[in-house]
């Protein structure tokens, strides 16, 4: 049997403004041709499916219409778990229509039933059990109480989830007549050591340290790990068989030279095998950082060919440059070179004012916002920690909030 496994797409997903539907049609399209080449059996989508919890039109006719191609492809089985961008009634609301299709779409964690998806062949029979736990929210596995310590919630927390899977692979378990049927499972979380990439999009899941969860939650029984949340393409705890597939396309600069991939998955009776298929660029991305003489030299390199690039310029410099827009605007006049960020930083210590342009939102994530609240407040440190953790408590309860459900 083969697997194949993929996540975070974030459908809908805008880079410093600019549309990036050209890239995911062309990805879904490369997806489907990989599935009739490699004769895929079983599809697993680990999550993030779309960017926002309400998807545009676009979006939407992306997913359904990628769905929809799978009824004419190889692929007998496709498996659908939501992530932290997505809302869970929105991908369950067609979940027995699309049932008929063979797509088995698990939003919610409520119901441990729905979350153990038995997989049939031709004839009926029960060929492997998939453990399709959905990204858990924190309401779902743990109830609050009043006068909890950071510590007892984060404690909650690792117990909530550790018993979740815990409960679904038994569930698993029990019907896999005595191990006679494997069994996979696929997830939704951030996992102790694993790598993110500056302004990759990636999402804290919970308060404090609980964003990292051990491996051991995930019993020894499971033949394969399929694993959404990080982008980068990347094994858990140093095992081929637990993995994240990484996003496939890349979610900002700092993913501008990174190897996007899927993984294949071949699965008989007593081995797992696994490999990885590079998705091809379909936008490519170039972030020029350095002196801007050295810059313009590269820009200049690279405006010879007719390659449509996307940029993010990041100038290195104490001195102030005044005209640097124009001087830019001049530079990639008449070249296949698209700048989306232009920005400046010190190279050492300089008593100079900050430089232009000038820092800005799109320059920091919540969580820096609330930071440089703090130092402007003169917080003293000793009050930082319970105050940076009930900040993050309210950034992810407003995420969680599922703004299609009644």
């Amino acid at each position: 049997m083969k697997i194949l496994h993929t996540s975070d797409w974030h459908l809908g997903r805008s880079l410093h403004g600019h549309k990036r539907y050209d890239e995911f049609t062309a990805f879904l399209d490369w997806l489907v041709e990989t599935i009739h080449q490699q004769n895929v059996d079983v599809l697993l989508i680990a999550g993030d499916i779309f960017d926002t919890q309400t998807p545009s039109n676009r979006a939407q006719e992306l997913y359904y219409g990628f769905l929809c191609r799978m009824v004419s492809s190889p692929c007998q089985h496709v498996i659908v778990i939501a992530g932290n961008h997505d809302s869970p009634s929105f991908l369950d609301a067609p979940k027995h229509l699309l049932r008929a299709l063979n797509v088995h779409v698990i939003g919610s964690a409520t119901q441990l039933e729905d979350q153990v998806v038995p997989l049939k062949d031709g004839d009926g029979n029960t060929e492997l059990l998939v453990c399709a736990v959905p990204y858990l929210r924190d309401r779902e596995i743990r109830i609050s109480e009043p006068g909890e310590s950071i510590d007892d919630k984060e404690l909650k927390l690792i117990a909530g989830i550790r018993g979740h899977y815990a409960q679904v692979v038994q569930l698993a378990h029990e019907k896999s007549q005595q191990g006679q049927i494997p069994i996979i499972a696929m997830g939704h979380l951030f996992t102790d050591g694993g790598l993110t990439i500056d302004g990759d999009g990636v999402r804290a899941l919970y308060m404090g340290s609980l964003a990292h969860v051990t491996a051991d939650i995930f019993p020894s029984c499971i033949r394969y790990l399929a694993l959404g949340h990080l982008h980068v393409p990347q094994m858990v705890n140093d095992s081929p068989v637990m993995r994240y597939s990484g996003s496939p396309i890349a979610m900002g600069f700092g993913e501008a030279s990174q190897i996007k991939s899927v993984c294949l998955i071949d699965l008989s009776q007593d081995k797992t095998g696994v490999s990885l298929l590079e998705v091809p660029v379909f936008q490519k991305l170039i972030r020029f950082q350095g002196d801007w003489q050295e810059i313009r030299s590269q820009i200049h390199d690279l405006s010879l060919s007719d390659e449509q690039i996307w940029a993010e310029i990041i100038v290195e410099s104490d001195e102030i440059i005044g005209d640097l827009r124009e001087q830019v605007d001049d530079a990639v006049r008449n070249t296949g070179i698209d700048v989306l960020k232009l920005r400046i930083t010190r190279t050492g210590e300089s008593n100079l004012k900050p430089l232009e342009p000038k820092e800005s939102l799109d320059d920091l994530d919540e969580f820096q916002v609330f930071q440089r609240c703090m130092d402007a407040k003169n917080v003293p440190d000793s009050q930082r920690e319970i105050l940076l953790a009930s900040y993050l408590e309210i950034v992810r309860t407003h995420h969680e909030t599922d703004a299609r459900a009644e």
